[in-house]
């Protein structure tokens, strides 16, 4: 079965960038394809029965916006193997890029403005996204960045799991990610910010790993959450779910979510699972 990754998302998010990288991993990649032909480029793909390499369709902004979704239902349909990626972006770093590059956005002239430009193309692919595997925010991310965790995903390492596990730590005044299936809020749990000697560290730190896990009620919450995750994770796996994240938040996402995040890791490798573990906002 040919394996194929849809790349779509907001203009000037980086759906060329994925593509490249995708390329460069040895893809098969087939860079703004309208999306009517999303459907009969796959079934051209799938005819060839000897054909392993796997294929990257990413949609460009030629395309009827509206369509995207049908198109995307239909191949998913087919019984083909597909994840689909839709990247975004906020609207003042879109617009900044914009004026870097000096490039028109598509629906430019149908609007009148870069900003309503933007919001009419946000409001046509929100079913999109509702929809998509994988949501990769770009805003504060850089070419390197991007690339990174396009390797992440869809490298060779990863593809060898049919379910890739991703444990995530964050901060929620840095926002929710926006690619998390399962998300588990920390702040119930005691703050080491306000002590003293642990707020310079962080939750990758034994000290601070032992004052989370020294209250009750952190031990409470994981024998709740361990019986939880193993009712999920193969229900996720059995609906052919390939890309799987759990993430913890907490306030800055330095302390308590890194804490219970590698608690989870540790768990999730016990149980056989091999999950990646990612920590965005510890430095920050």
């Amino acid at each position: 079965m040919v394996e194929f990754v849809v790349v779509t998302g907001l203009s000037g998010a980086g759906r060329t960038q994925v593509g490249n990288t995708l390329e460069d991993l040895g893809w098969f990649v087939i860079d703004n394809l309208p999306s009517e032909l999303i459907p009969k480029v796959a079934e051209l793909a799938r005819f060839q029965s000897d054909a392993t390499t796997p294929v990257g369709l990413v949609v460009g902004s030629e395309s009827d916006l509206l369509e995207v979704g049908p198109a995307l239902d239909e191949l998913r349909g087919s019984g083909a193997s597909v994840t689909t990626v839709f990247l975004d972006a906020s609207n003042p770093t879109l617009v900044r890029r914009y004026g870097d590059t000096r490039r028109r956005h598509p629906l430019l002239f149908e609007v009148g403005s870069v900003e309503g430009a933007i919001d009419e193309e946000r409001a046509r692919l929100s079913p999109v996204r509702e929809s998509a595997d994988v949501v990769i925010d770009t805003s504060d991310m850089n070419v390197h960045d991007l690339r990174r965790r396009v390797v992440e995903l869809f490298g060779d390492e990863a593809r060898r799991s049919s379910t890739q596990v991703t444990v995530l730590s964050f901060g929620y005044k840095h926002g929710v990610p926006p690619d998390a299936d399962l998300v588990f809020d920390c702040r119930f749990l005691p703050n080491p910010h306000w002590v003293d000697d642990l707020r310079p560290k962080t939750g990758l730190d034994v000290e601070v790993q032992e004052y989370v896990a020294s209250f009750e009620l952190t031990e409470q919450f994981l024998a709740r959450l361990y019986p939880l995750l193993e009712l999920l994770l193969p229900a996720y796996l059995e609906e052919g779910k390939s890309i799987l994240t759990i993430a913890f938040g907490c306030t800055g996402g330095k302390h308590r979510s890194v804490s219970m995040a590698e608690r989870a890791a540790v768990w999730l490798r016990g149980q056989g699972i091999e999950p990646r573990l990612r920590h965005r906002d510890v430095a920050k």
